[in-house]
């Protein structure tokens, strides 16, 4: 018999990986090195991104992730970002409602904690990219800017790696 919160793991999987869109391959996504993900100079003090990935997609949507680094001394809140692989970036969150998961976007935006971390990823916190203009393949380099409320923006590039999560297929109007 599965516990509540082990149903409640799997669905949050399950609704998240058809964020992406519709690639099935079943790899798991690998690391990226910090030198492929180095941040520009003008990011916010202290603000970087640990192994920034994008689930590979034909067309549609996908979505991104990676680890948000704050070695600063305050918070740091993420309000926006923008790719030139999408004309439509939204800051997503998956929580619970009417007892299972969906996606929204996350209000207030991503706050990193000072001297913390805050995870982008699969049945979490993303970067969801609506539109995609072009398919991201593996090994694909997209760039990425993230507004920071207050700050300089921080600039980026991540890999396009493929990822079947639960090999749904994300369609327009559904949550």
């Amino acid at each position: 018999m599965f516990s509540r919160h082990a149903l409640m793991l799997a669905a949050t999987v399950v609704a998240l990986a058809g964020c992406g869109g519709g690639s099935t391959t079943a790899s798991a996504p690998a690391a990226t090195t910090a030198a492929a993900a180095a941040p520009s100079s003008s990011a916010a003090a202290g603000l970087s991104i640990a192994d920034p990935w994008v689930k590979t997609v034909k067309k549609g949507m996908t979505a991104a992730f990676g680890t948000l680094v704050n070695n600063g001394d305050t918070d740091v809140t993420i309000v926006s970002g923008t790719s030139p692989l999408s004309p439509t970036i939204e800051l997503h969150e998956v929580v619970e409602s009417g007892g299972k998961m969906v996606m929204r976007p996350k209000e207030g935006g991503f706050v990193v904690p000072a001297r913390g971390t805050h995870e982008l990823q699969p049945g979490g916190d993303h970067i969801m990219l609506m539109g995609v203009t072009e398919e991201v393949k593996p090994g694909a380099k997209v760039p990425f800017t993230l507004q920071v409320k207050g700050g300089q923006p921080l600039e980026f590039s991540a890999v396009g790696k493929d990822f079947a999560g639960g090999e749904e297929d994300y369609q327009p109007g559904h949550e």
